[in-house]
């Protein structure tokens, strides 16, 4: 599997509808496919994640849902991946562009899509995917900022979402 071939994935089962249903085709998608492209959809899944461990989309999360524990900014890159490569791509390029698709006082996170490789994976092999990722960044990139300063960054997204 390859990185277009993963956005595929991505981009046809966003056709299913929002986050839990997305995630149930994409494990219906990937059940389909031999262990090892469901090995490989699940690593190019984790380095998308790590390319989104920023400071700066760590401040548009936080401000789009309201705030944004560790896990929540998790839940919140795989919504983000979840959104297809192109406003991905917008995100990393320009961070406020990850709210770009968001609603007020709607919770902008899909959790689901973490484990549906893992969840094709058992029903293709019967067993869990047990494997390393590889090494994870243990802090995000970029610069840490406090909540007081997400007013000057983000003016027009706390207009936005308060």
């Amino acid at each position: 599997m390859d990185l277009n071939e993963f956005w595929q994935l991505i981009e046809k089962s966003r056709a299913a509808g929002p986050c839990e249903e997305q995630a149930e085709e994409l494990g219906d998608l990937l059940s389909k496919k031999p262990s090892q492209e469901i090995i490989a959809f699940d690593r190019i899944f984790a380095e998308r994640l790590d390319e989104a461990y920023r400071w700066d989309l760590w401040g548009v999360a936080f401000i789009i849902n309201g705030g944004a524990s560790d896990d929540g900014f998790e839940y919140f890159r795989c919504w983000l991946i979840g959104q297809g490569r192109d406003y991905f791509e917008a995100a990393l390029n320009d961070p406020e562009r990850a709210a770009d698709k968001a609603v007020p006082g709607e919770e902008h996170e899909c959790e689901d899509l973490l484990y549906a490789a893992a969840s094709a994976y058992e029903s293709v092999t019967g067993s869990d995917m047990a494997y390393a990722r590889g090494k994870r960044p243990k802090a995000p990139g970029g610069e840490p900022w406090d909540e007081d300063d997400l007013d000057e960054m983000y003016p027009e997204l706390i207009k936005k979402f308060g």
